[in-house]
C-alpha cells in the first residue's frame, strides 16, 4: 500500500503544475448519425472519403483495430521518410479505444475520418521536427513537436513519455508517436469535457477512474 501511495503521489506531482488551457486537442468527433441522414449531408469532400471509407471498412462500415493495423501499415510501408516498426495489434486496439466515442469497439465513419485527419496533421508536424531526416524524432527534438501538435509538456511528462514511447536511445519512431498523440489528444478532450467550470481540476470516483483508464 505504501508503495502504491508513492506511485500515485510521484504521478500526481508530475502533472501538478501543467496548466490544461495550454492544451490544444482536436474537437471531438461528431454523435454517430443515421447513416441515410449522414450520406444525405455530406459535402463532396465527405463523399469521396466515404467511397474510401467503405472500401477500406467492407460490409459492416466499421474499422476493427485490425483493420486498422492493415491499413496504417500498407500505408507506412510506402514512406520511405517515416521509420516505423509498423503498428502493432495492442497499438491499434488502444487507437481504436480511445476514439471508440460510442462505445462499439470499432470506429464507424466520423470518428475514422476524425482520427485520419489528425494522423494527417500530426504526420506534417513530425516530419518538419525530423531535423536531421532520419525519419525517426530524437528526445531533443521531441518538445517542439509535441507543443506544434498542441501539447506543451512539462520536463516530467517528457520523461514519462521518453520512457514509454522511445527506444533505449531516447528515438521516437513514427508509429509511437502517433500513438501516443491519438491517446494524449483523447485524454485532453475527455479532462475538458469533465472540467465543466473550467477550474483545472476534476473529482473522479473510482468507478469513473476505471472506466476512464481501461478503456484506453
Amino acid at each position: 500500500m505504501h508503495l502504491a501511495n508513492s506511485f500515485i503521489k510521484g504521478l500526481v506531482n508530475v502533472v501538478s503544475n501543467i496548466d490544461p488551457a495550454q492544451f490544444k486537442p482536436s474537437a471531438p468527433p461528431p454523435p454517430r448519425r443515421p447513416l441515410n441522414f449522414a450520406e444525405s449531408h455530406d459535402t463532396e469532400e465527405d463523399k469521396q472519403f466515404r467511397r474510401v471509407f467503405q472500401q477500406l471498412a467492407g460490409d459492416d462500415m466499421e474499422v476493427s483495430a485490425a483493420e486498422l493495423m492493415s491499413i496504417l501499415n500498407r500505408i507506412i510501408c510506402k514512406r520511405g521518410d517515416l521509420k516505423t516498426d509498423g503498428f502493432s495489434i495492442e497499438s491499434c486496439k488502444s487507437m481504436v479505444a480511445v476514439m471508440d466515442s460510442d462505445s462499439t469497439g470499432k470506429l464507424g465513419f466520423d470518428e475514422f475520418k476524425y482520427m485520419w485527419n489528425n494522423i494527417k496533421r500530426w504526420q506534417a508536424v513530425y516530419i518538419k521536427f525530423d531535423a536531421d531526416r532520419s525519419g525517426t524524432i530524437s528526445s531533443n527534438e521531441l518538445p517542439k513537436a509535441f507543443q506544434a501538435a498542441g501539447f506543451p509538456l512539462n520536463d516530467d511528462l517528457f520523461k514519462l513519455i521518453i520512457r514509454r514511447y522511445t527506444d533505449e536511445n531516447g528515438t521516437m519512431n513514427f508509429d509511437n508517436y502517433i500513438g501516443c498523440l491519438v491517446r494524449l489528444d483523447a485524454m485532453c478532450r475527455a479532462f475538458k469535457t469533465l472540467d465543466k467550470d473550467n477550474t483545472g481540476t476534476i473529482d473522479l470516483d473510482i468507478k469513473e477512474w476505471l472506466q476512464l483508464t481501461m478503456y484506453s
